[in-house]
């Protein structure tokens, strides 16, 4: 057999998937295999390496060399001048936004070298369809180690001092709700994992179960033994097929290997885990409505207590943490709580992994040390914002969170401070905006989420966030009236304190977050009838500043309506009966010549635009009577 040279690590998440890396796939081994190279050169099919916007993406060991954005067409090019020449084919290599250097290797690249991988120490590392490429890194390791030599009260013991929190949001102690749960007498038991993952923007679990499915599975092994369960459900939306397919495909290895079902490593301790497919409503991300679903009921939270630890699934005492709790177990039972407690903050331990998205340049999931400031994570992490905008706030905690402004990005990313901006750290989703962005309009798309996810078991969400939409709605399109802001304000505290479950109690927040740090936003939306970022049509005007205009023609060329018009040389014109207020012409002007108004301004600019959409027409039924 040939030594193997080099290994090619293709990603195999959704994203890169989507965006065509199975074809890739295909052709590599086909080109390896053309050239006789398919012995020396091995190709592995990995989980989601994180970089999701610059996808399809692969990285070269032992060289460290990241290509992005591999098409088919390349993939002739990087078996010819990588693997035969030995020349890293240049123009397929990362190239930092908005700086000029030296093209890096990955381990150089700021989105890979600032990240410390806990959670997601093997993304983009194994072939996650292979249970002997997971235990090659040390995989079962802790569950063997925590089935023949520790106790359950020693399990618990060490994920209580890791000072673990549950990922999913609210940041309980993970240690603890394993510990009132085990000593809850019960002849039944239940461990659960929770993989719904509703927010918008977020797909943190996602990649985990795509990219490292068996972890989820040891990590569930743990904590069976610490309650005293032996018996699991994961529960996943069913809009994630490939994380399904993967984890099944983890579950039945598990059995073969004598790692899941009766006498686990000869141990006498048994467990089942299957899977339960959601029908991805938002609420059942709540521990008490995802139970219900689980039941076959309609996924409503109910009271608490008593608390799942005491009467959960079925009313038996359960525990349910989320994917990325139960990833974080192996690791801590494997190293030791003071290992993990060497990163992040004394209350907020360890890692976080969050998915980037929206205004930023590296798209992508990224695992962090708990502390570290916003501003890192957006400007050196993520590259900041695209084509050179201003970046205006950032939402922390999904449609639940708040936004978070930009005198704030100092802030550390812990539980205790984010709370304190009004956002929450959440399940992880952050999503980044810039000064194109209108905050009322945001608030508004938050609320819209939660009011149609809304089980509609309470009437303080039921009704309330319904009332504060239509407040938002009437804002928007110009109807906004004095008192509004403090009507929603006075609203918005109401539901939290009364709402039964998590959703409601934390629905407004974006709300309140954007009335707190935006205000003159809403002032300027009521008062002026202004949306001063032209995103909510009844209230802008677009013209354009013709002392500024350099009649580029840019704006007339995205216009979808012709509503632009103007000769070359001369400052453009917006005809205002055409315009849809859709803003190409303002985001694609370099000049800052076009501008918005408030909506009061378009008769004035009516009558000025007549007599040049007039001359427009007579120049155009020229030409066509010349060309017949």
């Amino acid at each position: 057999m040939e030594r193997v040279r080099a290994s090619v690590m293709l990603c195999g998440g959704t994203g890169c998937i989507a965006s065509g890396s199975l074809k890739l796939k295909n052709a590599l081994d086909n080109e390896l295999k053309n050239r006789g190279l398919e012995k020396e050169i091995n190709v592995v099919f990995t989980g989601c390496n994180g970089f999701c916007a610059q996808g399809p993406v692969m990285t070269i060991y032992p060289d460290d060399i990241f290509y992005e954005k591999v098409t088919i067409k390349d993939i002739p090019i990087i078996v010819e001048e990588h693997f035969i020449k030995g020349r890293p084919v240049e123009r397929l290599m990362y190239k930092e936004p908005l700086k000029k250097q030296t093209i890096p290797l990955m381990r150089d690249i700021p989105f890979f070298s600032l990240q410390v991988l806990r959670a997601l120490r093997n993304k983009g590392l194994i072939d996650p369809e292979k249970i002997d490429e997971y235990i090659a890194r040390d995989g079962y390791q802790a569950a063997a180690k925590a089935l023949t030599e520790m106790s359950p009260e020693q399990i618990i013991d060490e994920v209580k001092r890791s000072g673990l929190r549950g990922r999913g949001g609210a940041g309980f102690l993970t240690g603890l709700k394993w510990e009132l749960c085990a000593k809850v007498k019960g002849d039944q038991k239940f461990i659960l994992c929770n993989g719904d993952e509703g927010d918008p923007g977020a797909f943190m679990d996602r990649s985990i179960m795509e990219a490292d499915p068996h972890v989820v599975l040891e990590g569930m092994i743990i904590g069976a033994k610490a309650i005293g369960a032996n018996k699991g459900y994961i529960y996943v939306r069913a809009e994630y097929p490939l994380a399904v397919q993967r984890l099944q495909l983890a579950i039945e290895q598990a059995k073969e290997y004598g790692l899941l079902g009766k006498d686990i490593l000869g141990t006498g301790f048994d467990l089942d885990i299957e899977i339960y497919l959601g029908a991805g409503a938002f609420v059942c991300g709540e521990e008490t409505a995802l139970m219900r679903s689980i039941e076959g009921k309609r996924g409503m939270p109910r009271p608490r207590p008593p608390f799942p630890a005491q009467k959960g699934l079925w009313d038996k005492p359960s525990v349910l943490n989320n994917v990325e709790t139960f990833a974080n177990i192996p690791q801590i039972i494997l190293n030791g709580a003071d290992w993990y407690r060497s990163l992040g903050t004394e209350k907020s331990t360890g890692t976080k992994v969050f998915a980037l998205s929206g205004a930023i340049n590296n798209i992508g999931l990224i695992e962090v040390p708990m502390g570290i400031p916003l501003r890192k994570i957006i400007f050196d992490i993520g590259g900041g914002i695209p084509k050179g905008r201003k970046f205006k706030a950032v939402q922390l905690g999904g449609p639940s969170g708040g936004c978070i402004p930009e005198h704030l990005l100092d802030t550390p990313v812990t539980y205790e401070d984010i709370v304190q901006t009004g956002a929450i750290v959440g399940s992880g989703g952050m999503v980044v905006m810039n000064d194109l962005n209108c905050m009322v309009s945001v608030a508004k798309f938050f609320l819209e989420f939660t009011t149609d996810e809304s089980c509609g078991k309470c009437p303080p969400c039921r009704i309330g966030t319904t009332v504060m939409l239509d407040l938002l709605t009437n804002i928007t399109e110009g109807k906004g009236k004095e008192g509004d802001i403090e009507l929603l304000e006075d609203l918005s505290n109401d539901i939290i304190s009364t709402s039964l479950c998590g959703l409601g109690q934390t629905a407004p927040n974006p709300v309140l977050t954007t009335i707190k740090y935006f205000r003159d936003e809403y002032e300027s939306h009521i008062k002026d009838k202004w949306c001063k970022t032209g995103v909510c049509k009844e209230l802008c005007t677009f013209y354009i500043d013709e002392e500024k205009c350099k009649a580029c023609g840019a704006c007339k060329r995205v216009c979808p309506q012709a509503a632009v018009i103007g000769e070359k040389k001369v400052p453009h014109k917006i005809i205002q009966e055409k315009c849809i207020q859709c803003r190409s012409c303002y985001e694609a002007c370099k000049f800052d010549s076009i501008k918005i108004g408030p909506r009061s301004m378009r008769e004035k600019l009516m009558e000025t635009t007549d007599q040049e959409a007039l001359k427009e027409k007579q120049i155009m039924a020229l030409a066509g009577a010349e060309d017949q």
